[in-house]
């Protein structure tokens, strides 16, 4: 449940980077998603056409704050996007890094607070970082998105432990993993570990069928859940049979 809504889908769709408008519908279609994420400068660019195109999907519009380096210009794209989408979501992205895109620390905190005083509803961009995702709820932020890897690398989940040690630091609040995911197994893989959801684009838009690859991601993220709940056996350092030797017939 994000901000009082719930969902029945897990997977979060991007718009952007699509050969046609019409694969975009037909994969967002395929994919299930309850959720695309929608640039406000994307939107602008592309005008009426693309605004069809989200309204029939029938989805609920996250609108992000993309491409914006400071706290001041995000505050400002956001309140543009709650104009222009009639929503208080908002997916918060303030980049402080020219070549990873890494949020930055400082300038998001700061946004947060102002967006969050403001009545949005901040889903912050932000790394597996404990203390910078404390400070974000302590703004306000009723969800956190950590990223998986570097925006748009496909590296997949890059730092296990480090989103294992968040989702165990912040058992109450909705995490979704945001960037980075490369393949359906990186979104299983996710939702094994716990987390409520997965934001995705690049690995479905640039992927040389995406209508296909949106509905194994969408398999994938329900495999991935329903395993967390069914529980996971653990690992162990050794080999341990299926059928235990004792009990067994001897023969001599």
């Amino acid at each position: 449940m994000f901000y009082g809504v719930e969902l029945t889908s897990r997977l979060m769709l991007g718009t952007a980077q699509y050969p046609s408008p019409a694969v975009l519908r037909a994969a967002i279609a395929a994919s299930g998603t309850q959720v695309i994420t929608v640039s406000l400068r994307r939107e602008g660019a592309e005008g009426a056409r693309f605004r069809e195109i989200i309204a029939e999907a029938g989805c609920r519009i996250l609108p992000n704050t993309a491409g914006c380096h400071s706290a001041r210009e995000a505050v400002t794209t956001a309140q543009m996007a709650r104009e222009l989408f009639g929503t208080n979501w908002i997916k918060l992205e303030v980049i402080g890094h020219a070549d990873t895109l890494q949020p930055d620390p400082f300038a998001l905190v700061e946004a947060a607070r102002i967006l969050c005083a403001e009545g949005f509803e901040v889903f912050p961009y932000t790394t597996e970082d404990l203390v910078l995702g404390e400070k974000l709820v302590e703004a306000g932020c009723r969800v956190l998105m950590p990223w998986g890897a570097p925006i748009g690398s496909g590296q997949g989940l890059r730092n296990v432990e480090g989103l294992r040690a968040m989702r165990a630091h912040f058992p109450d609040t909705p995490l979704v993993i945001d960037a980075g995911i490369g393949t359906p197994s990186d979104a299983a893989r996710a939702m094994e570990m716990g987390f409520d959801a997965v934001l995705l684009n690049t690995a479905v838009a640039r992927a040389g069928d995406p209508v296909t690859m949106a509905r194994a991601f969408a398999r994938a993220v329900e495999a991935g859940r329903l395993g967390f709940k069914a529980g996971l056996m653990p690992r162990r350092d050794m080999a341990q049979p299926s059928t235990p030797v004792f009990g067994m017939a001897e023969l001599g």
